[in-house]
């Protein structure tokens, strides 16, 4: 027996992601409630032994529910220069959405 594979290679806030239906990926924030659907670029379809890519895609779409918002890690940030007494202190959170892939076509 063989198993169809069905997932595709979707660009989504300037990286690439591996998805295919039912997974949850966090990606950076994108406009939208909980529960709205957003439809992602996909870059490459594998569908079983058939690959698309390339113009083909124009009628193919990624389709994904948002789910939630997220923070990423905190990122500390030091800077210092020596004999002078300067010191500068200052952190970062990226902003990011999960998002639940619901179709492949």
């Amino acid at each position: 027996m063989s198993i169809q594979v069905v997932y595709a290679i979707v660009k989504a806030g300037g990286r690439q992601e591996k998805v295919s239906v039912g997974d949850v990926v966090v990606v950076d924030k994108l406009a939208g409630e909980v529960g709205d659907e957003i439809t992602l670029a996909p870059v490459m379809l594998v569908d079983g032994d058939k690959v698309t890519a390339g113009a083909d895609l124009a009628q193919s779409s990624v389709t994904a529910e948002i789910v939630g918002d997220e923070k990423g890690p905190k990122i500390n940030i030091l800077k210092f220069k020596n004999k002078t007494g300067f010191r500068k202190r200052q952190g970062h959170r990226a902003q990011l959405t999960a998002v639940k892939v619901t179709a492949i076509t």
